[in-house]
């Protein structure tokens, strides 16, 4: 079942098979300045439009970075990491195409495993996660381990 997420989920939400489909949002100029302010990062692949050109892209791209900077930004937007999460716990990811500028890009999110902690109160969590464009595209793909509270008891 593939649902739009909205609000917080606890634990015993995260079922086996769930996919929770995220909001989107385009990409900008201006989002690639930030990043490349904030990180440091001045690639001129990024930030060089003459140079980027001449690149197997043909234009500038976004950091990959910042593709899963906004990931986790829409999946908090969204409530899928809100104040039921107890800690981001790790990931493992992979760049798969470029995010351009004026893409929109999407999270997909499916519950891969769900791990009860019952002595903690909490469980882990891991989402096999996509990141798409506006084609459809997978642009970034991985999967996020969550520590998670479970649904408090009446």
């Amino acid at each position: 079942m593939t649902e739009t997420k909205t609000g917080g989920l606890f634990l015993e939400d995260f079922t086996v098979g769930r996919t929770l489909v995220g909001p989107s949002r385009t990409i900008t100029e201006a989002d690639i300045a930030a990043f490349a302010a904030v990180s440091g990062d001045y690639n001129p692949l990024h930030v060089d439009e003459a140079f980027a050109k001449n690149t197997m892209f043909g234009q500038r791209i976004a950091h990959g970075l910042l593709g899963l900077s906004i990931a986790t930004g829409l999946a908090f937007q969204a409530g899928l990491v809100d104040s039921s999460t107890l800690a981001f716990t790790g990931l493992t990811w992979k760049f798969k195409a470029p995010i351009l500028i004026g893409d929109s890009i999407s999270y997909r999110a499916t519950v891969a495993k769900n791990r009860p902690l019952p002595s903690q109160g909490s469980g882990m969590v891991f989402l096999d996660v996509d990141l798409v464009n506006q084609n459809g595209v997978v642009v970034q793909t991985g999967q996020w381990s969550m520590l998670i509270k479970s649904r408090p008891t009446a």
